[in-house]
């Protein structure tokens, strides 16, 4: 049974990513981050990221029972080009 997912604060990801336009648009050569800033955007990265494969692993685990449950059987005979 899939528990309901919470939402993911993505609040400090859409910050970095302004904050890479904005230095992209006035040819800044790089952005510092504080770390309080930092360790939010990794934060949330790394709750995307196990997010994500949890959903993986998920997906692989209903493929993997739905295989074993419709599992046919192909034969394949090969008679060298006989009965061309």
């Amino acid at each position: 049974m899939n528990k309901p997912e919470v939402p993911i604060n993505t609040v400090p990801l859409q910050h970095f990513i302004s904050q890479i336009k904005t230095a992209e648009s006035s040819n800044q050569r790089e952005i510092k981050l504080d770390m309080q800033t930092a360790r939010r955007l990794a934060y949330t990265l790394t709750e995307i990221l196990a997010r994500l494969n949890g959903n993986l692993e998920e997906i692989i685990s209903s493929n993997k029972s739905n295989a074993t449950a419709n599992a046919d059987i192909i034969s394949v005979e090969i008679d060298g080009g006989k009965n061309w």
